[in-house]
């Protein structure tokens, strides 16, 4: 075994919209947000992650930032191969004269279609991948958060990503019904951008939505602990001026509710589909959130009042899906769940 892993690097990588980690050896090697950006005169990649994220929004006509991962899955082919090579290379931090073949586990939605599979599959073998298994991100975010997922026993698990939100039922090793719809972190991003424009007359950037999500953000404005007023910085629509102004979370909640909304509809529809024995075993163990959504303050309590279920939050939510991603690559030909 150890001769055979000096060939073979066995890599569990949790390909989000927002953000991509990559584990190898049960240590979080690459943590870096799914975006690269490219110089349109050369052709070439002028960085990729953190550095490429430092400059979206404020790039000349000469280099353009790509986010290759729409929804949850590829939009970009050529990009998304690029980026996934660029994190590998991360990993390698010796140069070596040949390289082991890369044995790989990705998750993905679980509302991918076989086209947006198949993208998936191919940037990873583009990449390097000689081996690739995918497995669903709920069903990675249930093994991350420490559900035996085996058991003949109901877990509902909810994904809130950057491009999607995963709402899925487990029991037996299999998802038994799921919801996966395309509203999730980046569309809460676009209805702070739409609030601030409508409500304060100023136009503000992606990365500044992002800001004012985490810094002030809220599903309800009822919680506990409230966080300080947040200065957003922007430009005067009405001038073309910069300008400051100081939003609440209260503001925030209001601006997200529409969102939030969707997402209860879609959480109360999987409970619908769910059978009764199930439902019993989902009212004893209650819902689990993992996922960056899961992070919005006040969405747990929001959650529990509809559906008047406990609502849990994972340990270290962002990272639930890379976790339980990497334990599935330990159990390779065990788990029945990870798609061929």
């Amino acid at each position: 075994m150890g001769l055979l892993s000096l060939f073979t690097k066995e890599i569990a990588i949790d390909l989000g919209t927002a953000n991509t980690i990559i584990i190898h050896n049960d240590k979080i090697v690459v943590e870096e947000p799914s975006i690269i950006a490219i110089n349109l005169i050369t052709g070439k990649t002028e960085a990729v992650g953190k550095k490429a994220m430092m400059m979206h929004g404020k790039t000349h006509q000469y280099i353009r930032t790509i986010r290759p991962l729409r929804d949850g899955v590829i939009a970009d082919f050529h990009s998304a191969e690029i980026m996934i090579k660029a994190f590998i290379r991360m990993i390698n931090s010796k140069r070596v004269l040949f390289p082991p073949a890369l044995k790989m586990v990705i998750s993905i939605p679980s509302g991918i279609t076989e086209v947006e599979e198949r993208a998936v599959r191919d940037s990873a073998e583009q990449a390097g991948a000689k081996e690739v298994r995918l497995i669903h991100e709920p069903m990675a975010a249930a093994i991350g958060i420490g559900i035996d997922v085996l058991e003949p026993n109901g877990n509902m698990v909810i994904d809130i990503g950057g491009g999607t939100s995963e709402i899925a039922v487990i029991a037996l090793g299999g998802i038994v019904n799921n919801k996966s719809i395309r509203i999730a972190g980046d569309d809460f991003n676009a209805d702070i951008e739409e609030y601030m424009r409508k409500q304060h007359n100023i136009n503000i950037g992606e990365r500044t939505a992002e800001r004012v999500k985490i810094e002030v953000g809220a599903a309800t404005p009822d919680i506990e602990n409230p966080p300080p007023d947040f200065a957003v910085h922007g430009r005067d629509m009405l001038t073309g001026i910069p300008k400051e102004i100081m939003v609440n979370y209260a503001e925030i909640a209001h601006a997200l509710d529409k969102s939030i909304v969707k997402i209860e509809t879609a959480v109360l529809n999987a409970l619908e589909m769910t059978p009764p024995e199930l439902s019993a075993d989902i009212y004893r163990t209650g819902i689990y959130l993992a996922g960056g959504g899961a992070l919005l303050r006040g969405l747990d309590k929001r959650l529990h009042l509809k559906t008047k279920l406990v609502v849990h939050i994972a340990e270290d939510p962002l990272k639930a899906v890379a976790r339980g991603t990497a334990i599935a690559l330990k159990n390779f030909d065990k788990f029945p769940f990870l798609i061929k």
